[in-house]
């Protein structure tokens, strides 16, 4: 199959199985086309998927990865002594292991074509994601707790796996406690990592966005723990800070030449 044919095929399906969106037709446009089956993805719940969906899946999303562009950890150059900054697609960066920024439900974003990242990153690993995650909270049997971390493999992505956190969300004036929650999601995902043998992490700005953590503050708590994990316990590992927006590039960039 070609690109076009597997969006077709997994449009077509998706809309099978949800019988309440029956009346949708498959857009004639390739935008169109890709946003209702991003938006499908989305609204479907964890469950089962046959294997030939799920080939034609696997298929479709990492020709679309590589369509956008894969890069590799060694592509990059440190800042400093094993830490880089990089400013891009973290579901494009191939290393051991991202950080997503997950919800308390810890499933992914059901928001059709929402932004954030962990939108982002259960739209291009797959639906197998979805369903592992949601594996995990049923054994866990409640609510990720704020500042914790679970380990997924990544199906679909560059990389081998992610790391999901779920940090802060601030309301109003910024209180210690958040500061100390949010060090302890970059805690918990060095910790975790380290525990798995991970040995390069590229880390998301956790907790800002969506959840109002102020960038600049949320940079510098999260080149501290960094650096201080790196100098005990996590020598040898290789850390990336993603960004995605240029003004958080530039605070990294100033924390980082001091």
């Amino acid at each position: 199959m070609k690109q076009e044919e597997r969006r077709k095929y997994l449009i077509e399906e998706l809309l099978k199985e949800q019988p309440q969106y029956g009346t949708i037709r498959v857009p004639r446009t390739v935008q169109d086309q890709k946003q209702i089956l991003r938006s499908l993805l989305n609204l479907r719940k964890p469950g089962e998927a046959s294997e030939e969906f799920l080939k034609v899946q696997d298929e479709y999303l990492q020709e679309s990865i590589r369509e956008k562009g894969i890069t590799d950890l060694t592509d990059l150059k440190p800042a400093e002594k094993g830490i880089y900054l990089w400013q891009g697609d973290i579901t494009t960066l191939r290393c051991d292991a991202i950080v997503n920024a997950a919800n308390r439900g810890m499933t992914g974003c059901y928001y059709p074509l929402h932004t954030c990242i962990d939108n982002c990153i259960h739209t291009y690993a797959g639906l197998q994601l979805r369903l592992e995650c949601a594996r995990i909270m049923e054994k866990q049997g409640h609510e990720e707790k704020t500042g914790q971390a679970k380990i997924t493999s990544a199906y679909n992505l560059p990389s081998r796996y992610i790391l999901h956190t779920v940090g802060p969300v601030v309301i109003g004036q910024l209180m210690p406690e958040d500061e100390e929650q949010l060090t302890s999601c970059y805690e918990s995902c060095l910790k975790l990592a380290h525990e798995n043998g991970i040995r390069s992490l590229a880390f998301c700005c956790i907790s800002t966005g969506e959840f109002h953590f102020p960038n600049d503050r949320a940079a510098e708590i999260a080149v501290r723990t960094v650096k201080h994990y790196l100098a005990g316990e996590g020598k040898g590992m290789e850390v990336i800070f993603d960004v995605y927006h240029d003004n958080d590039y530039e605070i990294y960039k100033k924390l980082l030449s001091r």
